[in-house]
């Protein structure tokens, strides 16, 4: 296209603007400031333009996405944090109050548990974490809290690492509960896995810069999109503590469906809708459904 090519030299933001609008970015001026403020560097500020204007998404061009306020590393082929899915922090930060009054009841109070620093008492995971978002801020939020995220792909731990790095948690890499050292069996008492929840039918309708640049893995569910949450609940009560939450990002269809899952799986189960993130969280609780013996 014509006009959508800049010299390597320092380009304009106008140029940018110009370029950015012509590839199709509906927030051209937004995303010109942001690639121009990346680097300082003529060619490389050209290069960024480039990538963004072939339709590379622009937190890989940038290599960081802003998730609850906090720039999170990220890497090209690394799932991107979405803004819904702070869904799950609040979520977490509600039920963060629940989990101590549990661990008091039941008498599972950590030696750690102090009056200045009781955040120390929690062990949170974070399964399928990607760059490791949702574990870096829980980790800020509960300060001194044993943090550890987890995921299959390589590159998306080398992220979850350096986003984590400043909150001291932890990163591995393995499939789902595999991953996680084994002295944490029966010891977490918030676990949240934003498991892909697509249909796999549904996959090649997604958004260009999702379908065609984030791993297929990070997104497909498989048939009704519940596979992996199938597969983190039949573990999930082995790991929490008897006061410990599970916690999932789902689609609005298919709450119904993801109730049964948890309930198969042992846990008492909860949806809750965040209708301003257009989100909904489905929620486990170790133990049979209220009502039951």
């Amino acid at each position: 296209m014509e006009g959508t090519v800049l010299h390597r030299s320092d380009p304009r933001r106008s140029d940018v603007i110009r370029i950015l609008r012509a590839a199709g970015c509906v927030f051209a001026e937004d995303e010109a400031d942001l690639i121009l403020a990346a680097t300082p560097d003529p060619v490389a500020r050209a290069e960024l333009v480039a990538r963004r204007a072939s339709g590379v998404p622009l937190e890989y061009v940038l290599g960081w996405a802003e998730f609850c306020g906090v720039r999170m590393v990220v890497a090209d082929g690394v799932f991107v944090p979405r803004h819904r899915t702070e869904c799950l922090v609040r979520e977490c930060l509600v039920r963060e109050g629940l989990v101590r009054e549990g661990l008091a009841r039941e008498g599972l109070a950590r030696e750690a548990t102090t009056v200045a620093a009781p955040e120390s008492a929690l062990t949170i995971v974070d399964l399928c974490c990607g760059s490791g978002a949702i574990a870096r801020i829980l980790a800020e939020r509960f300060p001194g809290a044993r943090v550890h995220a987890a995921d299959i792909d390589p590159v998306a731990v080398r992220c979850a690492e350096a986003n984590l790095a400043p909150v001291g948690g932890t990163a591995h890499l393995g499939d789902l509960f595999a991953a996680l050292p084994v002295e944490l069996v029966g010891r977490v008492d918030v676990l949240v896995a934003n498991v892909p929840y697509v249909p796999s039918r549904a996959v090649e309708l997604l958004p260009p810069e999702a379908r065609l640049y984030e791993p297929r893995a990070a997104l497909d569910g498989g048939p009704d999109g519940l596979d992996l949450l199938r597969r983190v609940a039949a573990g999930a009560a082995e790991w929490l503590t008897a006061a410990g939450h599970l916690l999932s990002e789902i689609g609005l269809d298919q709450a119904g469906t993801a109730e049964a899952v948890l309930r198969d799986a042992g846990l008492r189960p909860e949806v809750v809708y965040h209708e301003e993130l257009e989100s909904v969280v489905i929620v486990g609780r170790p133990g049979p459904p209220a009502g039951r013996p």
